[in-house]
């Protein structure tokens, strides 16, 4: 049987100082009507029954995560006493699943992409369900890139690929982190490399199989915690085992050393909706090309994303190219070309004792 596992414990720093701690991106309305993650939701649940759908985020986030989605069972909203990246993210819920049926597989996504249209990726989904299910491989999804971007990471696939169900399918050659401009430029023009989408699927399995050979310390304490679910003990045990985790990403420890990976061509759109400036990439702009969410008036104001509330006026003069946010305790004034450095700001805010703020 199929099960969903959304990671939602990001806090979402370049997209201070709408995103703070207790109101991450995945709760923010970026695009359409819903939240981020009811959106993620919405896009599975026709698929996938609510009770096979979990949600792994952070204590603090936790009370916020379940009054915006009554549909799942609250007991599906899993807590992480501390953030561990992914690895620990995934292990935990892996271990849980397989409590209940040994043999699920599971997909997982984060709680903040734009995926469009969802029936492309709910026939994706079916196919990479069948292919864990008849191979045992660890599935990921690539995005076939639309320009060379250093903001992603890339995977490169083998030479020879087959069709299953309409999806072309290769076996993973490499990762490779965030490259500059020169290397993303030929990723692109080889047509080999993928975007990496953070989308994956495969057997409870076979994931915890692997965690157990390449992340040792880490399955050690995914057992303990697995004989502690539904005891007495269980939210004490892993808070213990949590604070000895190592901070590794999934990719890191896992994906890049596996020996059975596979990758699935998407066909579906995909945004990681991952700084400010996705919100030009999925909202319409005005005459003058800039992207307004909330009241604003000026004049020669070319390309800008301004964003404020239906209340708070934001009017400006001669200004071009710049992201504009107001909230009701902060005013953030940027340039475009410097998106990627708010997470660097809030890493100063914190350092100079602004955490309030975060």
């Amino acid at each position: 049987m199929l099960y969903a596992v959304i990671m939602a414990g990001g806090s979402g720093t370049r997209f201070w100082p709408w995103s703070r701690e207790k109101t991450p991106k995945q709760l923010l309305k970026i695009t359409g009507q819903d939240t981020m993650i009811k959106q993620t939701i919405d896009r599975i649940i026709g698929e996938i029954p609510s009770e096979n759908i979990y949600v792994v985020t952070t204590s603090v986030q936790a009370d916020s995560i379940k009054e915006e989605l009554s549909q799942i069972p609250a007991k599906n909203i899993i807590s992480e006493p501390f953030g561990r990246n992914t690895a620990a993210c995934i292990g935990l819920a892996a271990t849980i699943i397989s409590k209940r049926d040994v043999n699920a597989v599971m997909a997982v996504m984060t709680a903040d992409h734009v995926i469009e249209p969802p029936n492309l990726f709910l026939k994706a989904l079916r196919c990479a369900k069948g292919l864990a299910t008849k191979t045992n491989a660890l599935i990921t999804f690539g995005i076939k890139p639309k320009e060379p971007s250093v903001t992603y990471g890339y995977i490169q696939r083998n030479e020879n690929g087959t069709n299953l169900d309409g999806f072309w399918i290769y076996d993973v050659k490499r990762f490779v982190e965030k490259p500059d401009r020169a290397k993303a430029e030929n990723f692109v023009q080889s047509g080999k490399y993928y975007w990496n989408s953070g989308i994956f699927v495969w057997s409870v399995s076979t994931i915890l199989e692997n965690i157990k050979n390449l992340i040792p310390k880490l399955a050690q304490g995914l057992a303990r915690i697995g004989k502690s679910i539904d005891t007495a003990d269980e939210s004490n045990v892993i808070h213990r085992e949590y604070e000895k985790f190592e901070n590794i990403s999934i990719d890191y420890g896992v994906m890049e050393k596996a020996s059975n990976v596979k990758i699935i061509e998407a066909n579906f759109k995909w945004d990681d909706v991952g700084s400010w400036l996705a919100v030009e990439r999925l909202n319409k702009s005005d005459q003058n090309n800039n992207t307004i969410i909330g009241k604003h008036c000026g004049i020669n104001t070319h390309g800008n994303i301004i964003v404020g509330d239906k209340e708070h006026l934001i009017t400006t003069i001669n200004v071009s190219d710049m992201i504009i946010v107001n909230t009701k305790d902060i005013t953030m004034v940027c340039n475009k070309n410097s998106a990627e450095d708010i997470k660097k700001l809030t890493t100063v805010l914190k350092e100079r004792g602004f955490n309030y703020y975060l």
